[in-house]
Formats: structure tokens, sequence, C-alpha cells
């Protein structure tokens, strides 16, 4: 007779059961979010050009001096050091600057400045200046810092009308940070619209932008920025230069995004959700709206953010040609301008600075942008 196995009772671990509250569903931009959250370059750059903008934004209160203002006494001033330790060994509380002495070199007869250890001014916080409004509407004549009178402080030097290049360069990234903001935002909303049109419609239409877009796109940069900036008089307000100058970045710029839009349209306006919301009747503008744009929207964030870097240069390089911001306005293209001579270069080397602004802003938008693409793949862990 055959007996039947006899099956113990084992005890088996059941993991516990996932509440409804324990799975959690991320939309699109909360999982860019936290892919983007891991990218410590990119984070760090995000922090950086926040400061940046802080500073364009608060400029004329950060700035000791204004646009305007200058000394004749202290024409290509070297920059002055902060110092708690005076000759004497004496600690103080309170840094100071010793005044700038002038002379001449016995051999070359150039005109160098050393500091008077005999008069010093002591650094003061929120110091009572040239008048200004605060914000655009708020009268005021307080910065942030300044030095006793009748002491004067040069952080990064001089120029060669004797104007403090510390204030101009936060007075120039006023200009040089906001122009490309605004000429990427012009050219964003020409690129998706032109863009768009092209590649939802298709036919003679998308035919027609295209030849337009590739006449634009076949002109060499440069003289079509010489051409577009030969057409602005001369004499004319600053307000109305810098609306022009972003006009005409905008007027190049939009042709890329807009290809790119096309191509995206073109992919996604035969996807079986797009042609059922047309065979249930939904207007071409809500499809556009609420059924492709939102699919590669991440994509053109990016795109932006990458484009800013290219119209910062853009701008430097035409105020740096003197085809772009003219004074008595400034950038940090129009600062460059005096370091064109290699002569202004060897003796003057602090003239260099405003250069350094430019790299380290196009560096912080390129590791931003790198972010937020990294953010965007869906393939990337």
């Amino acid at each position: 007779m055959r007996t039947l196995p006899i099956y113990r009772k084992q005890k088996v671990h059941i993991s516990k059961p996932l509440e409804s509250k324990d799975v959690q569903y991320s939309s699109q931009w909360r999982l860019m979010y936290l892919r983007f959250k891991k990218h410590k370059l990119a984070r760090i750059s995000l922090i950086v050009l926040a400061i940046l903008y802080a500073g364009a934004l608060f400029a004329q209160f950060l700035a000791p001096y204004g646009l305007q203002s200058y000394d004749s006494k202290y024409v290509n001033a070297p920059p002055m050091t902060l110092r708690f330790v005076d000759a004497s060994g004496k600690f103080h509380i309170r840094p100071f600057v010793y005044e700038l002495k002038s002379g001449r070199d016995p051999e070359t007869m150039r005109k160098i400045f050393e500091p008077n250890k005999e008069k010093r001014y002591s650094l003061e916080m929120f110091a009572k200046g040239e008048s200004y409004k605060f914000l655009g509407f708020i009268p005021t004549k307080t910065h942030l810092f300044g030095v006793e009178q009748p002491g004067r402080i040069f952080l990064l030097g001089t120029d060669a009308l004797g104007r403090d290049m510390f204030s101009r360069i936060l007075l120039g990234s006023q200009v040089s940070l906001s122009i490309p903001l605004v000429g990427v935002g012009i050219s964003f909303i020409l690129g998706l619209i032109i863009g768009g049109i092209s590649g939802y419609f298709g036919g003679g239409l998308d035919a027609l932008i295209q030849r337009i877009i590739d006449i634009i796109r076949s002109f060499p940069t440069l003289p079509l920025w010489m051409a577009l900036s030969a057409a602005i008089p001369p004499r004319i307000p600053v307000v109305r230069m810098y609306l022009y100058i972003v006009i005409i970045f905008a007027f190049i710029e939009w042709t890329g995004l807009a290809r790119v839009v096309r191509g995206k349209f073109i992919s996604m306006k035969n996807e079986d959700y797009v042609l059922a919301a047309k065979i249930a009747g939904v207007g071409d503008a809500r499809i556009i709206t609420r059924h492709l744009l939102p699919g590669f929207i991440s994509y053109l964030v990016v795109a932006t953010t990458l484009a800013i870097p290219g119209m910062i240069l853009g701008e430097t390089a035409m105020s740096f040609l003197g085809l772009g911001i003219r004074s008595p306005a400034t950038s940090w293209g129009v600062l460059l301008q005096e370091a064109q001579q290699i002569q202004n270069i060897a003796l003057y080397p602090w003239k260099l600075i405003p250069l350094g602004a430019v790299i380290l802003t196009v560096l912080t938008f390129n590791f931003l942008g790198d972010g937020l693409r990294d953010a965007a793949d869906p393939y990337k862990k």
C-alpha cells in the first residue's frame, strides 16, 4: 500500500503589503526635479546664476559709484587691497584702504601708483554716496559700502577715464545678463509659434516657412549683425538701443528652435491620441497646446537654457566691436573694448576682469543646461 507524503507546515515570511499611501505617482516635472537634485555641478551653477542676477538687480546699491562717476587723479589706477593691519603692525577691526599716491617711473616715465601709508580710510557699510533710484523708483543715496571722505575705493582698479571697474562691471551686468534673457524669450515664442504652424499644418505653408528659415540661416552671423546694427541710428536713447539689440538677436536665433519644434510636431501629430482628439472634434489650437506641446516641453526648457550663453557671447562681441551697446551705457562687451590693445593688457591687466565675468556666466549656463538635459532624459537613471 502506497503512503502519501506528509508535508510539514513551514513559516512563510510575507512582506508588508503596500498601502495606497506608500505608492507615489510622480509627474514628469517631479521626476526632472529629482534627477536634477543629483546633478551637483548644475545645482552649484544655479546658485551662482542666482547670485549674478541678484547682483545685477541690486547693482546700483552694491556699486559704490555711479555709471558716470570718474576721478581724473586715478586714471588707470590698480586694484586697492582691503587691509586689517597697518604699517606699524596694529590690527584694526574695521578694514581700511590706503590712499593711492601717483608718481612717475624713473626709467619709463610711466605714471604709477603707490599706497600712501600715512593716510588710511576705513570701510563704511551703508555709506552715503551718489543719488540713484533703488529698483528704478525709490530715490536714495545709500550704497552697500564706501570709505571715509575724502577717500576713494577701487576694488578692481579704474579704467582710462578714472572710473571704478567694480561699479561698471556690476552696472554692465544689467545689460549683459538681461538682453540674452529677453532675446531668448522672444525667439522662444517665435520659434514655438512658427515652427508649430509649419510642422502641424505642413504643405505649401511648411515649404514657405522652411525656405525663409534657410535664407536667414544662410547669412554669416557677424556680417548679419553688422548689417542690422548699421540700420540703427547712431544717436538714439539707450532704452531704444537696448530694444533694437534684443530684436536683432531674436530675429536671428528663432530659426533653430523653429526647426526643432517642426520636427517634433511632424513626428507626434499622427500619434493615436492626437488622431483620437481630432475625431472627437477637438480644435487645432487645443490639440497643439494640450496634447503636442506637453510631450516635449522639457526639451524646450533645456534648449532655451543652452541658447542663453550664445546670446551672452553675441552681445559681448557686438559691444566689443562697437556694434551693440554704446557709451554712455555700458555692458561687459563695452568694458572689454579697452582690452583691444595689447599694451593695455600688458600694463593694466585688471581691464580683463570683465572677461572673467563673461566666462563664469557662460560656463554656469552650460552646466545648468547639461543638468537639465540629463534630468529631462527619460532613459537616464
